[in-house]
Order: C-alpha cells, then structure tokens, then sequence
C-alpha cells in the first residue's frame, strides 16, 4: 500500500475532527445531527472531533512505531531521495528517541494518545462527572506540552533536512487535540455545556 493512502487514512478523522471542532462549521454537520445526535450540541461536536483527531493520531503514532522497528530491522518503509523520507527521521538513532527516558517517539506519541483518547472519550460518557473539569485540565496541558515536543522534533527534521510526513501528521493532530481541549475547558461549567 503506498504511504500516501495510509496518511490519507490516518489524515481524514484528522481533517474531520478539525472540521467538527472548528466553531464556524457547525451548519455543515447539523443535517447529520439526526443520525449522530451528539452532533447537535456544541459539546457534542467538540468531543466527537476531539475522539476522531486523537483516534487517527493514535493509528499514526502505531504506524510511525512501526516503522521505526522496520528501519532498525534494516527495512525501508518510505525512503526516498526527496525531502519528505520518514525513514532517515525515524531511522535516525539519535534523534527518534526521547532524551529522557530512551524510548522511541513514536511509542511515546501511542502512550500519550491513547491516554488522551481516554480522557476524552471518558468526558464524552459522563460530561456532568465530577473529574470531567479535570480531565479537561490534563488533556489541555499535556497537549500543551505536546507543542515543546513537536518544536524539538521540527528542529531535528531541520537538521537532518528531512521530513517525516507520518510525524507531521501526529503533529498536526496534538495541535488540533489542544484547539479541541481549550474549547472544551472554556465551554466547561457554562450553559453550552448543559446543552
């Protein structure tokens, strides 16, 4: 299968999950509001965007994890001599590692999406919980965070003068994830959120 159907894959609960979590697009997704009734509140939006983005960021943090097991197997996976080469990033042994702990970035983004898909799709059950606020919290700091993360991986990938289109593309959803995250913190508590 060639890597641009698989980052079409991965890319389009992204794009709908941005689409969803966007405040002007609501009209676009309110005829659908009868077969998916989440879809008729604000809150019911933000969430189902938020559980599509972190959902294809998980597939493509999985992937780029494979992939770095591929390469140190010796495989090619997307290797090219263009500058998009998802190989030399996530091959590259001094950069895919995470300088702290040692493990590879892309089980760090399947550790650090899954627990937001947690929290998200937790709040998404049971909005009037008592932790609801607080998981807000935690999902808006750690994709907070998440922007350090993706600044240092960007100056890895201008160093290297390499691209790695699966990584941007995790990069892309923890960016949407936090968008998703501060509305929902925002909304929390007001009459929206009862809605």
């Amino acid at each position: 299968m060639s890597t641009n159907w698989l980052l079409l894959a991965y890319g389009l609960p992204i794009v709908i999950g941005l689409l969803l979590i966007l405040p002007w697009t609501s009209a676009i997704f309110l005829p659908l509001s009868e077969r998916f009734p989440s879809l008729a509140s604000k809150r019911g939006r933000l969430l189902s965007g938020l559980n599509l983005t972190l959902l294809g960021g998980l597939a493509v943090s999985v992937q780029t994890h494979w992939i770095h097991a591929k390469v140190s197997e010796g495989a090619n996976f997307c290797a090219s001599d263009t500058i998009f080469s998802c190989d030399d990033v996530i091959g590259n042994a001094q950069y895919n590692t995470m300088p702290v702990l040692d493990l590879p970035w892309g089980m760090v983004g399947f550790v650090t999406f899954t627990a937001l898909l947690f929290l998200s799709y937790s709040i998404s059950k049971e909005p009037g919980a008592t932790w609801a606020k607080n998981f807000l919290d935690i999902g808006t700091l750690v994709t907070f965070a998440g922007l350090g993360v993706i600044a240092l991986l960007v100056s890895y990938e201008i160093e290297m003068e390499k691209l790695c289109q699966f990584c941007t593309t995790a990069h892309i959803a923890n960016i949407v994830a936090l968008a998703g995250f501060w509305q929902l913190r925002s909304m929390h508590g007001e009459k929206a959120w009862q809605e």
